[in-house]
């Protein structure tokens, strides 16, 4: 297989062009012949144009690629190497939603051919690929596991916004399921990723590491989250006890905050899933996402009581919110919990804006039914910093005043400011 690639005999197919399947996409194609798939008619159109819709990756990113961008799924027919990244979201009762794995499937299997092999890296609970998505692709090809193709799979570990950690210099864990798939694979990816390839026994165990990473970063956090909640009541500074914790070497310095985006907040419900279809009920991994989804609320109603020490009616207060990514300076809005905490702004009738330099304001109106507005107004109540977006870090303290009226009241959610009693201004950071 690898041989056939390299000489531009067989051709690799990335399922999902999306913020993890994009990049690997470009990756191959700086090496291999690919085919770009994405049902999103319109996002093909813009990528054919060397735009990428998440305004992640330069125009420069496509110069040289060999790639063909398609929203035709007869044009999967021509690839032998799968590659399927597509999104693993939840629905409103947080139970996985496997439709977009399920068509990527289906697509795949009516493309499949003996000798192919199909490689799944979209999150997922421990099991899924064999169980959920393999029946599927022998189904539609009428092919058999072993005998006619291999699978593996080999977890994304793309973080959005980061310049430094890009997709060839994190290390890639891959498999398969026999020994030739899982070689195969890694040979495949060892072309791309200068970082070296982790072969894990089985399709399992990688699907499991994937999911545990986030799932351990979620409990950090939600520790950090309910500390602060305790320190608040406390009228300790929570940043300060960090640092002073921070100096003791053992000690990790994880800080509390708004767990959104695609990765942390979504994947321990995939856990959480699996293991109670199998009859165990996780405590501490439920109770972690719990704290975290109630962020949001914990901090508006912390807003609006001091809205009402200061004898301002929150009904006739206007607030500013500065950032609704879930994550500084990115365009990402998937699963935003500043959109969240906007919501239970307005459940107290505030009457909020929303700026944000990176955000898409159509997304954001599609996404959230949310208004975004060009620039900040004045007479705000108060003003929340949100996300830490490099524009934001140089302002200052007379910036936020010259917005607001009265006695100015500042949420810096990220900590990225330092406020003493001169600069009158009610300060309060998580």
């Amino acid at each position: 297989m690898l041989n056939d690639l390299q000489q531009k005999k067989k051709q690799i197919a990335v399922v999902g062009l999306g913020y993890v399947g994009l990049p690997i996409a470009l990756e191959f194609a700086r090496q291999f012949r690919v085919i770009g798939f994405d049902i999103d008619a319109d996002r093909v159109a813009m990528l054919q144009r060397a735009e990428d819709p998440s305004r992640a990756i330069a125009s420069e990113a496509f110069t040289g690629a060999d790639i063909t961008f398609t929203a035709n799924a007869d044009d999967l027919k021509q690839a032998h190497f799968f590659v399927v990244a597509v999104p693993t979201p939840v629905d409103d009762y947080k139970v996985p939603d496997l439709k977009p794995l399920q068509r990527a499937s289906e697509l795949i299997g009516r493309a499949l051919k003996p000798g192919d092999y199909v490689v799944y890296e979209s999150t997922v609970y421990p099991g899924c690929t064999e169980d959920d998505c393999l029946p599927i692709l022998q189904k539609h090809s009428g092919l058999k596991l072993g005998r006619d193709f291999k699978l593996g799979y080999s977890p994304e570990r793309i973080n959005p916004g980061d310049k430094v950690r890009t997709l060839p210099d994190i290390l890639k864990v891959v498999s398969g399921n026999d020994a030739l798939a899982a070689q195969t694979i890694a040979d495949v990816y060892g072309c791309i990723i200068r970082a070296g390839i982790y072969t894990a026994p089985t399709i399992k165990v990688a699907e499991a590491a994937k999911v545990i990473e986030n799932v351990q970063r979620d409990l950090n956090i939600s520790l950090m989250n309910e500390l602060a909640i305790i320190f608040d009541k406390l009228g300790i500074d929570t940043q300060e006890v960090i640092k002073a914790a921070a100096t003791k070497w053992n000690f990790l310095p994880f800080t509390p905050g708004l767990v959104g985006g695609h990765c942390i907040g979504i994947d321990p419900y995939y856990l959480l899933y699996k293991a109670r279809q199998v009859g165990y009920d996780p405590q501490v991994i439920h109770s972690g996402r719990r704290i975290n989804d109630g962020m949001p609320a914990y901090i508006a109603t912390k807003l609006v009581q001091m809205l009402l020490q200061r004898e301002k009616n929150p009904r006739q207060a206007k607030v500013l919110v500065m950032g609704l990514t879930f994550k500084e300076n990115i365009a990402d809005i998937r699963n935003s919990k500043v959109a969240d905490l906007v919501r239970e702004l307005m459940k107290y009738a505030i009457n909020v804006h929303i700026v944000d330099p990176h955000a898409s304001p159509n997304e954001v109106a599609h996404e959230y039914r949310l208004t975004l507005i060009d620039k900040p107004s004045d007479q705000y109540d108060a003003v929340i910093v949100a996300v830490g977006h490099g524009e934001y870090k140089s302002l200052d303290v007379q910036y936020f005043k010259s917005l607001m009226n009265g006695t100015p009241i500042l949420l810096d959610l990220k900590g990225l400011y330092t406020v003493t009693k001169g600069d009158e201004v009610t300060y309060w950071r998580l």
